[in-house]
């Protein structure tokens, strides 16, 4: 299927990009978080600094700066918002290099606030971007090139962590030294970024009006119907996000009846991304059917992978390893846990999660195409509030109620985004299109 290159198109390649770069910085980095710091606790008795509360630090500050970040998309419009949400992201990998349990803290609240900023004019921008008929296949491809950075940097850290059970300083500071040029690149590439409505580049965004106007907009549309409904599903996605990112690696990191459990660390990684990458991907070639049948089975989809990998995880990895080294038994192989599976786990993780989101940023860029800053806020307001709690009570929960956590979610989120979309899918169907671009 050929996609049209024009410009609004190219403009979307570009976001990808920078994203993509940007990201591989951060979520590799969140993906090996936790094992990393175990390793300079084991140089440094001094550092006392805690990768999940790091993790839920940056949640937390993400979640409640999303009630502010539509105010400054007003002030800055969604180029310069992005860029400074970029910038954090860079101080945030750079603290790395100098471990201190202040720094990383204090970084932490940093990137929790530019998270707020960079996701929030993503969607506004994406949305400016895109039509009716385009949203679904913008998103798609959006979301492949974002995640193709868990491929590229996992693949990197890989090769740096192989058969090493201690991360040393050295690799470290090499691992990170390279994850800050390519986030500074990143930064970069969304400096080339045009404006929207810019040489017909887009169309300009004028709703927002006033920051006091935009926040009165995300308090009224946070009570409607439509969003709260909506609100389990982003709630569901920001439980996976924290398990796959951060307690799914620590898991296999702990699990000592693998051969190299290090060494699964970065192969998850791109595992997941490559999940990830095919979900987007195949939804972005085929974006424009989700417009005739919906954007229900992607999600139907999704649930259904998720479920079959929270089983098999169940199966493979012993219910303490989330929280100690273990040599536990598994229930298959005699005890002996699959490394098959655990990639397969990875793989299956990183579609499900590629299903939710992009019909998550369809639905958004179509049903409030005229809200979309508040819209995107809302979304990863209740996303990284979510996440934030999951990564709390990860320093205290087995694998086992992570697991029922996440089915408990699962099932709610599908059916509230079904309803939402049977009735978005009728009023489609009911009213024309009417293109952005000629």
């Amino acid at each position: 299927m050929k996609i049209p290159i024009d410009r609004a198109t190219i403009n979307v390649i570009l976001l990808g990009l920078a994203y993509m770069l940007v990201f591989t910085s951060f979520q590799t980095q969140g993906n090996m978080q936790q094992v990393v710091i175990k390793s300079i606790k084991a140089e440094d008795p001094n550092f006392n600094g805690s990768g999940y509360i790091s993790l839920a630090v940056i949640y937390a500050v993400f979640a409640s700066f999303n009630w502010l970040s539509p105010s400054c998309l007003s002030i800055l419009g969604p180029k310069l918002t992005m860029i400074i949400g970029g910038i954090t992201y860079v101080i945030f990998i750079i603290g790395f290099l100098w471990p201190n349990t202040a720094i990383l803290y204090v970084t932490s609240v940093i990137v929790g606030a530019g998270a707020a900023l960079i996701w929030t004019g993503q969607g506004n921008y994406l949305t400016l971007m895109s039509t009716q008929k385009t949203i679904s296949r913008n998103s798609g491809i959006f979301w492949a090139m974002l995640q193709s950075s868990m491929l590229f940097g996992n693949i990197f850290v890989f090769y740096q962590f192989m058969g090493k059970d201690i991360i040393d300083k050295t690799t470290r500071n090499v691992v990170f030294s390279v994850l800050t040029a390519v986030g500074v690149i990143g930064v970069g590439v969304m400096c080339a970024l045009p404006k929207p409505g810019a040489g017909g580049s887009g169309r300009a965004d004028e709703s927002l009006g006033s920051p006091f106007n935009a926040l009165k907009k995300s308090l009224a549309l946070f009570k409607t119907k439509d969003m709260l409904l909506l609100s389990a599903t982003f709630f569901y996605t920001g439980i996976e996000l924290s398990f796959f990112s951060g307690v799914y690696s620590a898991c296999l990191s702990a699990t000592l009846r693998f051969p190299d459990p290090k060494r699964l660390v970065g192969l998850s990684g791109m595992f997941i991304g490559c999940g990830e990458i095919l979900g987007g991907g195949v939804f972005g070639i085929f974006g424009s059917k989700t417009v005739k049948f919906g954007r229900d089975p992607i999600v139907l989809l999704g649930y259904l992978v998720h479920m079959v990998c929270f089983f098999l995880i169940f199966l493979n990895l012993p219910t303490m390893s989330p929280l100690q080294n273990t040599k536990d038994p598994s229930f298959i192989s005699d005890g002996q846990p699959s490394q098959v599976i655990a990639m397969l786990c990875s793989f299956m993780l990183g579609f499900g999660d590629a299903c939710f989101n992009t019909q998550i940023f369809s639905i958004l860029g179509s049903v409030y195409e005229d809200n979309s800053g508040p819209a995107f806020a809302l979304f990863k307001f209740t996303q990284s509030l979510s996440a934030a709690a999951c990564f709390f009570y990860s320093s205290v929960f087995e694998l086992y109620w992570h697991l029922v956590i996440l089915v408990i979610f699962a099932t709610i989120g599908t059916l509230t985004f079904c309803s939402v979309e049977w009735k978005a899918h009728s009023r489609t169907k009911a009213t024309p299109d009417t293109t952005a671009f000629d």
